[in-house]
């Protein structure tokens, strides 16, 4: 598998930030890891074996960035409205600085021009930054795969609400999006997936709260509810990611 490491500054953030590409061809997919993650968790926690066969297959290329989640949704010690500023600002970063990175990236390498989206993938916390990313976004991502989400920002602000915060609640925003607003029919050019098992430390309630405002918004995001077995865990993420990438990618 190819893998090219990346190490630059960010002016969105103030600081260097990290990245790893694995793959040589395909579809752009941003890897975001789980809360307080690391972009080498991809790969420490053998997602690289799940993702393999498209990876080395030339199907996708995967992005692995890091996450800011110390300083802003874990950090609870800190004054909520800076946190929720600082996630925005991480914010700027994926989608200023990261994804034109990956789409001239992804264009070099296959002989694209133009490109237009990229697949925002995450387990657990990351799910919930990629499918916020899918949502507040669609001009730039057109694919999801979010395992194991909360999709309420109340999850890292503990009731606290300002604009940035609603900004980064799925939940929220989407239920008073109007059912004539032009981002839905971008939501359903796209490709999003939407997974929640039922089993041990899952929390499927947003996720179910997000699915009925989809259906009632027209939009055709595909809700997989798994059973009781399914736990919020790596083996679980490494079958939900072979059961679906396959649909995200034909």
């Amino acid at each position: 598998m190819e893998t090219r490491y990346f190490k630059e500054y960010s002016p969105a953030l103030g600081r260097d930030m990290e990245l790893k590409v694995y793959g040589h061809a395909g579809r752009p997919v941003l890897f975001i890891p789980c809360q307080n993650g690391r972009f080498f968790d991809f790969e420490n926690f053998r997602m690289t074996d799940a993702w393999a066969p498209w990876i080395e297959g030339g199907r996708c290329m995967v992005f692995a960035i890091d996450t800011l989640d110390q300083e802003t949704w874990s950090n609870k010690g800190a004054d909520p409205g800076w946190r929720a500023w600082r996630h925005e600002q991480w914010m700027k970063f994926i989608c200023d600085e990261i994804v034109p990175f990956a789409r001239d990236y992804a264009n070099r390498q296959n002989g694209w021009t133009g490109y237009p989206g990229l697949i925002a993938f995450g387990c657990s916390l990351g799910a919930t930054h990629a499918a916020n990313l899918f949502f507040r976004r669609p001009d730039l991502f057109d694919g999801l795969l979010a395992l194991s989400g909360i999709y309420t920002a109340d999850y890292g602000f503990d009731g606290y609400r300002d604009e940035n915060v609603y900004l980064n609640s799925p939940v929220d925003y989407l239920a008073g999006m109007p059912a004539d607003h032009p981002w839905i029919g971008r939501y359903n050019s796209g490709r999003g997936i939407i997974v929640v098992g039922q089993g041990a430390w899952e929390i499927p309630e947003t996720t179910f709260r997000l699915r009925d405002i989809c259906r009632e918004k027209g939009i055709g995001v595909w809700f997989d509810i798994w059973g009781y077995d399914s736990a919020h865990d790596w083996d679980w993420w490494y079958k939900q990611v072979a059961y679906h990438v396959p649909h995200l990618l034909d």
